[in-house]
Order: structure tokens, then sequence, then C-alpha cells
């Protein structure tokens, strides 16, 4: 553990402060891990990953999963856990998240974009009934645009609770209530206690203007075409393409697909990934003001000072 010059010698912080969750949500190329990895160090911690693409087994370079080079320096949980074509709930996750919490060695500092994975960690989740597999390929073949009428005639409290924009949570809130004739909204009514609740862990938000984080979303996939991840997406296509599996909705997934195939020059697959990643880190900001302004909002431009406060606010 490092020496927490930000932590007064006369200060004592027991054994459950000392594993206090530190809860650090962001954009897509926020630089989340980096902060994470450098929280972890200083404090000996253990690093959870609360990204629903990560989680995957077959992607390392297309979503930017923390390297060997950084996986080695803190233990890191949850990432490649997954099979390509397995099913993953958030409840899966919570329920994989719940041992981590018991008697960790330092804080768990648990890291991500994907806000309902957070939603679940600190207000809780109601236990749905898994979707039969006949209902899941019904909803997959039906278009997007009818299941969102679809919703908002037959469900509006869902829908006007979920990103309608986001056509993973539109087929979702169809699914359950194809499946179990209630609604998402009604079956989260049900929710049991969270596991960790926002008032015992230390909670924040990487800010980021949309200027400085584009431009990283830029370099960043012109990184991961020279390290290769075209020919990550090459092993994923030989393997099986199913443009409807989850693993498949990875952003650059489906450009790079469509260029191997053909039907696409690079350039233009990249640009088009490009911009799709753009937009959904607006989607991300606007969610997390949304749903998260009671967090920190610390500045992802400057990571030192970022790390500082969390520093701060964690003692």
């Amino acid at each position: 553990m490092g020496n927490r010059p930000w932590l007064a010698a006369t200060d004592r912080l027991d054994r459950a402060a000392m594993t206090r969750p530190i809860l650090i949500a962001g954009p897509t190329a926020a630089g989340k891990s980096a902060l994470a990895l450098q929280l972890a160090k200083e404090l000996g911690g253990i690093i959870i990953n609360a990204d629903a693409l990560q989680i995957y087994d077959c992607w390392q370079l297309l979503t930017a999963r923390p390297p060997e080079a950084e996986t080695q320096q803190a233990p890191h949980h949850l990432y490649g856990h997954v099979g390509r074509n397995a099913s993953y709930s958030v409840g899966h996750w919570l329920r994989d998240v719940a041992p981590l919490l018991k008697d960790p060695p330092g804080p768990p500092i648990i890291i991500g974009g994907t806000g309902l994975y957070f939603m679940a960690l600190t207000e809780g989740l109601a236990e749905i009934p898994d979707i039969p597999k006949a209902i899941r390929a019904e909803v997959e073949r039906t278009p997007p645009s009818d299941l969102a009428e679809g919703l908002r005639r037959d469900d509006p409290e869902s829908a006007a609770k979920i990103d309608m924009d986001n056509p993973a949570r539109v087929r979702r809130a169809s699914e359950v209530l194809r499946a179990t004739g209630k609604g998402l909204a009604a079956w989260h009514a049900l929710t049991p206690p969270p596991l960790v609740p926002t008032t015992q862990a230390t909670c924040a938000v990487l800010g980021a203007e949309r200027d400085w984080l584009n431009h990283r979303i830029n370099l960043r996939f012109d990184q991961m075409l020279e390290q290769g991840v075209l020919a990550e997406v090459e092993a994923y296509y030989k393997a099986g393409w199913d443009p409807t599996a989850p693993s498949a909705q990875a952003i650059g997934a489906k450009e790079l697909v469509a260029h191997l195939q053909g039907t696409l020059d690079l350039s233009t697959a990249a640009n088009s990934a490009k911009t799709q990643t753009h937009q959904y880190a607006k989607r991300q900001r606007t969610w997390f003001r949304r749903r998260m302004s009671t967090w920190a909002i610390v500045d992802a431009a400057d990571t030192n000072r970022a790390f500082q406060k969390i520093l701060k606010s964690y003692a």
C-alpha cells in the first residue's frame, strides 16, 4: 500500500473503511482503467470490471480490456471470463461481484461504462426469470422500431424509464414483458436491498469534454488497428459470425466484419466505428448525468487531480 500522504498520520481507518468500495463510472476512452490501476497500487485494492463487453473472452483489443502489463500490477476481476456465445445478464454480473466484496485484501475498485451494472449494484436488482430461447429469438427477429412501438403501447412505465434509443435495452424490456407478462419497471419495483449502497462507497463519475473525448476515441481506434484488432475480429468471424450475438455488439465488430467481407474499405469501416463510439459516449454522458447526479464528478483530462480527489473522498 502507498504512503498515503493525503491521510494525516493521526488518522486511522478501520478494516471496514479500508475495504470500502470505490465506484468509478465514465464514458468509453475516458481513462478509467489507468485511474483505477493508480488507485489500486496506492491502496492495495482489487479492480473489478463493470463493462458489459469487456466480460467476453473473445475481445481483448476491440473492447480495450486492460493489457497483461496492467493486470500484473494489481488483481483484475471479471475481465474476459465469459465465452463469446454465453448468455450473460446484469444479474449474472451481480452474482459474480458479490463474492469479490467479501473480505477483500483492499478496496474493491469497480470501474466501467455500463450504467445498469452500477445501478444494480447500488440500487438492487429484481430476480427476473430466465427468458425462454424461443421468446428471445422472436424478439431478435422483430424490427427495433416495432419493439419500441409495442413497448410504449403495452408497457409505458418501462418505456419511460429505459433508454429507448438503445436497441439492447428495448429488446430486454420487450422480452421480459413477453416472457413474464410483467413489465421491467414492475419487476424492478420488487428490487431487494443493494449490495453496495452509495452511502457505503466512494462514488465518482469521470467527466469528459466532448472534443477531448472524441479525439481520444479516434486515437484509440487507430491504435487498435496498429495493434492487430483486425486479426482479432477475423478470428471471431471465422469461428462463426452471428451479428445478433451479445458479444457481436462490440462497437467496431460489424464494421470490421463488413471490411473482411469486402463490402467496406478499411478507412470507411474505421470512420464508421469511430462515429458510433462518439455517439455511444454521448449517450453514456447523458445517462450518467441523469442517473448519477449525486456522484462526485472528477476531471478525466486531469488524471492526477482526479486521483487526488478520489483519495481525499476515500479518506
